[in-house]
């Protein structure tokens, strides 16, 4: 499994979610508290989304990310009004390469699985075969997350509102590999939604920010656990849930 969160608010250096909280998401790649059989440790790359008036950065690696001698000193200088950052746990048999860590993205859009696509790759043929060949052929990494990431986006560019683009990709995919952990995280620099299908996630609601995340970054009183087979939808400002069997 993975950990991830998405950040939206005043601007912020990415330290504040990645370094300093007492369990920012440095801390989770090697001690996470709810990994839920998949793994122990988010060893095999990382990636961090922010955006900036020319549009969406990335900056990902392969390695571990308490390894990255550069980065501390990136996230205490640069800021950004919208993050979103993922530290890997690659399943057996997928590549450890920077071209699978999330986040995955396309113009304005970041996005990140955090979960196993269950049976995969066998349970993933006849869904796959409905999208472009072009995209099959040209996939980030042969993985489960950069497939998801394919129908989420080919939904976007028909025109689907984040939150259907991600509410039909589980329910698509969910029928074809049951037993799948589904918890995705899309935003577009303004916005933020997120599905719980199978692995946790935790949100903090303040005046002016909202944090997603995998794990609380702190003891702060305000998360609250968001509950499996959920839909979240935030702005800086708002924050909505709906069940996605409701949907």
């Amino acid at each position: 499994m993975c950990r991830h969160l998405g950040y939206l608010g005043p601007p912020v250096p990415l330290s504040a979610v990645l370094f300093d909280p007492p369990h920012g998401l440095v801390r989770q790649s090697w001690a996470p508290k709810d990994m839920r059989g998949g793994g122990t440790i988010n060893a095999d790359g990382f990636g961090i989304g922010w955006y900036t008036p020319n549009g969406a950065v990335r900056y990902r690696r392969h390695t571990p990310i308490w390894s990255d001698p550069t980065l501390a000193g990136l996230a205490a200088t640069v800021t950004s009004t919208t993050v979103l950052a993922a530290v890997r746990s690659a399943t057996v048999g997928m590549p450890v390469t920077e071209t699978a860590a999330a986040p995955f993205g396309e113009g304005p859009w970041l996005f990140s699985h955090n979960g196993i696509v269950a049976g995969w790759p066998g349970s993933m043929a006849k869904p796959a075969s409905a999208l472009p060949t072009t995209d099959l052929l040209t996939l980030d990494a042969p993985t489960d997350a950069a497939l998801l990431w394919a129908f989420v986006r080919d939904r976007l560019r028909a025109g689907a509102t984040p939150a259907d683009a991600l509410a039909s990709v589980v329910a698509e995919v969910e029928p074809a590999a049951p037993g799948s952990r589904l918890n995705m995280l899309l935003t577009d620099g303004t916005s933020l939604a997120a599905t719980t299908a199978g692995h946790s996630l935790s949100v903090r609601r303040r005046a002016a920010d909202v944090v997603v995340a995998s794990e609380p970054l702190d003891d702060d009183r305000g998360w609250q656990p968001v509950p499996d087979r959920t839909l979240l939808i935030a702005t800086a400002t708002t924050l909505t849930t709906k069940t996605l069997g409701e949907l």
